[in-house]
């Protein structure tokens, strides 16, 4: 038989959509509902005493933007019939596009949750005990939003609505033939199954008499066909050794097209449906990260809850997935990054019996270095993403492999290989087709070590998860020839299973040496800018509201505020989703970031404040000075005295004067010597003769004198020299210019906010009119320089610090921004020369190209770095400082920064507005190390604060070991003692010592879930390179 000839395939395709035709029969059509506005559009809202003061027929539209409507009937519903079920089907489709534009709702039956009913979801099953009762159908429907962009009303129609019955043989004909012929789609026809394969369905179909569609006689030949087949299928070999193990999976993103109010009603429709379905699917298994969801359920729908946690009981439900949420890993701190781990396994634990053994991350636009080592930290043995696949320049040479950290700690890590071979990107949304199926091992690349895949189905982004659809073709997939089996497997089964494979293979397991770099979406590390340094902000007030309140407590017995710290915390892990802060969702969604920031910042300084109020003693004309670094330096201070006089001396602890300078905001710098780590001091103010400053500074025709620079600017307001006096170097580049703000285009090439391409670099124009100069402080501790520039639309305004003690140079800056997909980056071209840059991240630091030699390279031409980069010789290097930017990119010798992304798409108005932000350049004697670039960075980032009143000079803590930073200080979640983090940050091995101004009695090492592991007979201990230590430790 020539199927060509015969068209066999085709013909067999269009017998298959009149099969679907008669899977319903003795349909009872809904032609009305009862309908009511809701105007509220609360979060959880039921069906009670809903007034329904409308009508809507099928046919009719309905419209609106984030519009909620009430939809209601009562039916009565048929008897049983032999080889049936009843069910339900519902079409409230749409007429417009868009990401959301498909309509949701959830189904209410007689006023409990019951299912989500959506585009993708319109089947819905009823029990034999519905058989000729009354029931009660209200629906909540949500127009849904335009997906990004330009606020537009979403148009939907109420297209079918009906009860009735599923004729179960007729629909086991159309599933058992959709997966026979996309099967055959998928083989060759030189692959022996094909031939057998298409011989069997067509022999079926055969048999089935078309002469009078509908009657029983062609219903009766739909089921002798389907025998026909069945017993085929049974007779023919599987033939395919490989195994497919399957999850349903819904992918919720906390935030992205639709804000955090519209997620918790996604969880609570998609949760519906997946508990719905379990009921006819017993073997169904499912997957659901994100304890913020699960947070979210058991506030908002507590029924639900219930049903899913006797679920996961019984085995059929999985909650885990290790973080709070599936975060950034790119902007968050390390200390982030360990509280989405702390709080997302204490969760999981104390509301389901057992913390995560994996972390699922499929959509997150970059890996830290530094998670290998977190992760193991955190009790988590497996690492799954699939975002590397969409890499734009070279695909990851491996899909199971060892991925060693940044301190040497590896973890087994999988990439999910769906849906097809030539595929450049894979999937976390399977749909359970054949494609896939096959497709998941045409494209993986570690064959010879592992012959058994995962795939993780059911539609997800905006949630919905698996459908009765892929449900049945499941069935009939995992004993269909010429594919893989594919059989329900949990997730932590799965991965146990491939570490005992990759355990006990003899074939080479291959490991990755250095951070997953993600080719794509390397705009997200600028985007709405605001949002980012909220977050550095937030974090770094918490480290300093937890050591303080911990200090409280031991010296005022106050109570550890931990109900307060936890409040702020899950706002910060919150709006470190990977779509809210990579700056790539709609403008809503940063409207609500505003206020939950704001919300938190508040907080915690009024946390802050309370507790230096409650340290400190009142006293006249005293001041104390709060250090929160690990280490004791000279610093420089702004103060606000009481005395407005310009007439003031200052006065450390031992009565000895400090140097001062009265700045033109009636404010006073000052400079300390020794401000003890982790500790406070407290000063004097006294009024005083007048005292002649004398300056330190001498500026003349764009030229300037300073302790460390001779410095040189051109009419553009740009460096043209730096010259170091005390190393005897030039900074600047020969022939080059500093400080240059550089304009670029930005069009990426497919996701507005999320990319940079590389050929933005092709058109590029300089911010070089300068309005005005003019010297705003000139003595003896600092002089600054005002620049006021312009372009077509925008204003920048900077402040230009020079010190005379410290080689810091800063910018204090302020953006007026109105560019439009411009890219905003300012350059210093460096008289340094290195092939490599060093650059700050999460518990350390990685080393990344300076030259473009191969696709890997120039691969990275937008990079993350945090507080610092770094270019440096063995001798000499600069460093170039931010408070609250990500985005860097170092080519050959010339070091930027990406200051501003204004994306058009999904916020049209993204970036544009005031913006004020610090960076510093900071040339220095050796490499970054030598130079004290870690402790001048952090010094940028979090400065000495003050407060009124008078504190006797006082360390909490402190290290010996100078690479040693402390990262948190706060009380044991158990209330337990103390709970003290640290991390090496050079990349060495060393000893370390802890002391404190308080005798330590007890000193237990601790992963960082706080579980004591080691006790410790005294606080000194080895530290590896860049190793996390965390300590439980007791104060007398």
């Amino acid at each position: 038989m020539s199927i060509h000839m015969f068209f066999t395939k085709d013909k067999l395709r269009g017998r298959l959509d009149e099969v679907a035709l008669y899977r319903y029969e003795k349909t009872y059509p809904i032609r009305n509902f009862q309908a009511a506005e809701d105007m509220d559009g609360e979060i959880a809202a039921r069906p009670n005493n809903v007034l329904y003061d409308n009508e809507l027929t099928i046919g009719e539209n309905w419209s609106g933007r984030d519009r909620y409507v009430w939809l209601k009937t009562t039916i009565t519903f048929p008897d049983t019939k032999t080889d049936t079920r009843l069910i339900g089907y519902f079409d409230f489709g749409n007429t417009g596009d868009g990401h959301n534009s498909g309509f949701e709702s959830l189904l209410f039956v007689n006023g409990e949750p019951y299912q989500g009913v959506d585009q993708n979801h319109r089947e819905v099953l009823f029990p034999d005990s519905f058989a000729g009762k009354k029931v009660e159908l209200v629906f909540r429907l949500w127009s849904g939003l335009e997906g990004g962009g330009t606020p537009t009303i979403q148009t939907h129609q109420l297209k079918e609505a009906f009860i009735g019955y599923l004729n179960l043989v007729i629909d086991d004909l159309y599933f058992t033939s959709k997966a026979t012929l996309k099967t055959l789609d998928q083989l060759e026809e030189k692959n022996p199954t094909h031939a057998p394969l298409l011989q069997a369905i067509n022999r079926a179909y055969l048999a089935i008499d078309w002469s009078t569609p509908g009657s029983e006689q062609n219903l009766a030949s739909m089921a002798t066909a389907n025998q026909i087949l069945q017993a085929a299928l049974e007779k023919m070999p599987k033939n395919f050794p490989i195994k497919v193990a399957a999850v349903g999976h819904t992918h919720i993103d906390v935030a992205w097209l639709w804000r955090l109010k519209h997620t918790r009603e996604k969880a609570a429709r998609s949760f519906s449906t997946v508990l719905h379905l379990m009921e006819d699917y017993p073997e169904y298994l499912f997957l659901q990260s994100q304890p913020q969801l699960y947070a979210y359920i058991k506030e908002d729908y507590p029924e639900i809850y219930a049903k899913i946690k006797t679920k996961i009981s019984e085995g059929n439900w999985e909650a885990d997935g290790g973080m709070w949420l599936e975060a950034d890993c790119n902007i968050p701190s390390g200390e982030s990054l360990v509280r989405q781990m702390l709080y997302g396994q204490k969760f999981l634990r104390e509301e389901f019996g057992k913390p995560s053994s994996f972390l699922w991350l499929p959509d997150v636009f970059g890996y830290s270095w530094a998670l290998p080592q977190i992760l193991r930290k955190s009790g988590i043995k497996t690492f799954m993403t699939t975002k590397i696949s969409w890499n734009q320049y070279n695909r990851m040479p491996h899909d199971t492999f060892q991925w060693r950290g940044i301190d040497g700690t590896e973890i087994l890590t999988h990439f999910i290989t769906a849906p097809e071979k030539n595929s450049r990107i894979s999937t976390y949304n399977g749909k359970m087709t054949a494609r896939e199926l096959v497709g998941l091992w045409d494209k993986y690349q570690d064959k010879e070590v592992n012959q058994e895949l995962l795939l993780a189905y059911g539609y997800g982004d905006g949630g919905g998860g698996v459908n009765r659809e892929m449900l049945e073709m499941r069935r009939r997939y995992d004993t269909m020839p010429g594919i893989p089996e594919v059989k329900p497997k949990s997730a932590t089964s799965y991965f146990n299973d491939l570490h005992e494979t990759i355990n006990t293979t003899d074939q080479y397991v291959h490991t990755w040496n250095g951070e997953l770099y993600f080719e794509y979406h390397r705009g997200t590390y600028t985007s709405q800018a605001f949002t980012k340094k909220m977050n550095r902000k937030i974090e770094l007030g918490l480290r300093n509201s937890e050591w303080l309140s911990v200090l409280a407590n031991l010296k005022q017995g106050t109570s550890y505020p931990t109900e307060k710290l936890a409040g702020i915390w899950q706002i910060l892990l919150r709006n470190q989703f990977h779509d809210i802060i990579p700056g790539s969702s709609i403008k809503e969604v940063y409207d609500d970031a505003l206020i939950e920031y704001t919300e938190a910042m508040t907080e915690n300084n009024t946390l802050i404040s309370n507790q230096l109020t409650n340290l400190t003693t009142d006293a006249d004309e005293k001041i104390t000075l709060w250090n929160s670094s690990t280490w004791s330096r000279p610093q420089y201070i702004e103060i606000s005295p009481d005395n407005q006089s310009n007439h003031l001396a200052f006065y450390d602890e031992n009565n000895a004067p400090l140097p001062a300078q009265k700045l033109v905001n009636n404010t006073w710098l000052i400079q300390h010597p020794n401000i003890p780590a982790l500790g406070a001091t407290t000063i004097s103010v006294k009024e005083t003769a007048n005292i002649l400053e004398q300056p330190s500074f001498h500026y003349k025709n764009n030229q300037l004198e300073t302790p460390f620079y001779q410095i040189k600017w051109n009419k553009a307001g740009q460096f043209t020299s730096i010259f170091d006096k005390k190393n005897n170097r030039q900074v600047i580049a020969e022939n080059a210019r500093g400080n240059v703000f550089q304009l670029f285009e930005d069009k990426p090439m497919w996701h507005d906010a999320w990319d940079i391409d590389l050929f933005y670099q092709e058109k590029q124009k300089e911010i070089s009119a300068l309005d005005s100069v003019e010297i705003t402080e000139n003595g003896p501790l600092q002089f600054t320089m005002k620049q006021v520039l312009h372009s077509e639309k925008s204003q920048i305004t900077q402040w230009i610090h020079f010190y005379h003690e410290s080689p810091e140079i800063r910018f204090e800056t302020e953006v007026d921004w109105r560019d439009r997909n411009q890219l905003l980056k300012v350059a210093f071209p460096v008289a340094v020369h290195a092939s490599e840059a060093s650059y700050d991240i999460q518990f350390g630091n990685v080393k990344r190209p300076t030259h473009w030699n191969t696709s890997w390279d120039y691969a990275r031409f937008e990079t993350v770095g945090h507080q610092w980069a770094d270019l440096s010789e063995k001798n000499y290097g600069v460093s170039l400082l931010n408070d609250s930017k990500y985005g860097y990119d170092i080519k050959d010798s010339t070091i930027r920064l990406t200051l501003l992304k204004a994306a058009g798409y999904p916020d049209p108005d993204a970036d544009l507005g005031i913006h004020q932000f610090t960076y510093s350049l900071y040339p220095h004697q050796g490499d970054f190390l030598d130079g004290e670039t870690v402790q001048a960075a952090w010094e940028l980032n979090n400065p000495i604060f003050t407060s009124k009143g008078e504190i006797e000079t006082f360390s909490l803590f402190q290290v010996t070991n100078p690479y040693v930073m402390i990262d948190s200080i706060k009380q044991a979640e158990d209330g337990d003692g103390i709970i003290l983090r640290l991390h090496e940050f050079v990349g060495t091995h060393g000893e370390v010592t802890i002391t404190s101004g308080y005798p330590i009695t007890s000193i237990t090492e601790c992963n960082l879930l706080e579980e004591n592991e080691t006790s410790l007979s005294n606080p000194t201990f080895a530290v590896a390179p860049f190793e996390i230590k965390t300590y439980r430790i007791h104060l007398a």
